[in-house]
């Protein structure tokens, strides 16, 4: 059989796709989200640096607003979201010079400076009108669904990593090593889905969008449902209440009671994720009384965290100095990995590198100055966020409230790390202003 190669493109078809994405740059935000879902294969997760699909998408988009700077072609960003920005990589920029390591700090200066600054900010400037806004918003919703359908195919077949002895967690093509992932991408997803379907029941809205949107939310339940992540069920629980409670309080009451009748028929009647969802849930209540060994590493972590900063109080140990002094700071209990496993990678050990709350992250390795920066965009994002009720805004506090609610047992690191850096740029483009129709 003659094996046919795919067709290279001509010049003339990449000018074409270069130009389209210089008029329209949320094509390249778009991209950054959607390439998350592309498998990175086994990695190597002791690594300084990761790069990815996403993150090529997302660094090729820096250097088209870096472009576009150039030419003037820019939209209007207010003073207080440069002055925001700004803070930030000031502040890791001094946790740098003062770090125990410079040199491994460097990379993680390089790393903090994409994620919470030229990212964000290209995401900021590419967002243009209502089109641009569908376009990122529905890139993180089909990116959800494949993961999600991934995820459901893992649990329904006992393909997906390791769960109480069994292969049903569904992890999506992410992998055991990146157990998270799959979860984060659908609540994204789910929060985008159902902020593009409540910014469609105003009038002149597309009742077909906001139809689909419904249906999409709905399904990515079942995927969030059997991922078994805790951390992420409570940040779309919360989030999801804040998205209804700004639309509409009424819709809030009616989701409510569907969210609980469709529970009682896929868990308690047809009984999809019964032993294991009910199991995880129940241990929500237990973390503070009787914690499981996952939650007590992680209160060892944050222990940790808070022993470092005391130590380096004003700029912080420095950007990766976390892993380098964890030892020396950790009580002898912690464990020195979390057990991983599945069909492809089999068993592994993931260290445990950072103190899992982004929070505590900063402050020991970048000090009280540090968390004052992050404190002051994170709050100001927000405060802009609630002050804009059009569909972005909506969608952008969901994503954002999710984001900051899940720092609190989370940090950065991961495939989807980038996606972090998104909806920042789409929470900095609600709070600078509405978009355009």
């Amino acid at each position: 059989m003659a094996l046919t190669l795919p067709a290279v493109p001509s010049p003339a078809s990449l000018r074409r796709t270069l130009a389209a994405a210089a008029d329209r740059p949320s094509l390249l935000a778009a991209a950054t989200v959607l390439l998350v879902c592309v498998p990175t294969g086994e990695k190597d997760v002791t690594a300084a640096v990761h790069i990815t699909a996403a993150d090529l998408a997302s660094l090729a988009l820096v250097a088209l607003t870096a472009v576009n700077l150039l030419r003037g072609r820019l939209p209007a960003v207010s003073r207080g979201t440069c002055v925001l920005f700004a803070g930030i990589v000031a502040a890791a920029a001094v946790a740098t010079v003062g770090s125990i390591d410079p040199a491994t700090s460097v990379t993680g200066f390089v790393r903090l400076t994409q994620v919470f600054v030229l990212v964000p900010a290209s995401v900021l400037c590419s967002l243009r009108d209502r089109t641009d806004q569908r376009l990122v918003l529905g890139s993180f919703v089909l990116a959800a669904l494949v993961e999600g359908a991934v995820g459901v195919h893992q649990y329904l077949t006992r393909t997906g990593a390791s769960y109480t002895g069994q292969p049903i967690r569904a992890v999506g093509t992410f992998g055991a090593l990146d157990v998270m992932a799959m979860s984060t991408v659908v609540s994204y997803g789910l929060l985008a889905a159902l902020a593009l379907a409540l910014g469609e029941r105003r009038p002149g809205g597309d009742a077909r969008l906001r139809r689909a949107m419904f249906a999409a939310a709905a399904f990515l339940a079942f995927p969030l449902a059997v991922s078994f992540s805790r951390g992420s069920w409570i940040a779309t629980g919360l989030a999801a209440t804040a998205l209804l409670l700004r639309a509409d309080a009424r819709l809030l009451v009616r989701g409510a009671v569907l969210g609980l009748a469709a529970a009682v028929v896929l868990v308690g009647g047809i009984g999809l994720g019964a032993s294991g969802v009910t199991a995880r849930i129940s241990s929500i209540g237990s973390v503070s009384a009787a914690p499981d060994q996952s939650v007590s590493d992680r209160y060892d972590l944050w222990s940790t965290a808070g022993r470092i900063w005391q130590d380096h109080p004003v700029h912080g140990a420095g950007p990766k100095a976390f892993q380098q002094l964890r030892d020396s700071h950790a009580p002898l209990r912690l464990s020195s990995g979390s057990d991983t496993s599945d069909s492809t990678g089999g068993f592994q050990r993931e260290p445990l590198l950072s103190p899992h709350n982004m929070y505590l992250l900063v402050l020991s390795e970048q000090g009280l100055i540090g968390i004052t920066a992050y404190a002051a965009l994170f709050l100001g994002l927000l405060l802009g966020c609630l002050r804009n009720r059009s569909g972005l805004g909506l969608a952008a506090l969901a994503l954002l409230a999710w984001q900051l609610i899940d720092f609190l047992y989370a940090d950065i690191g991961g495939t989807t790390t980038v996606l972090t850096s998104v909806v920042f740029g789409l929470a900095a483009r609600a709070a600078v202003r509405e978009v355009t129709p």
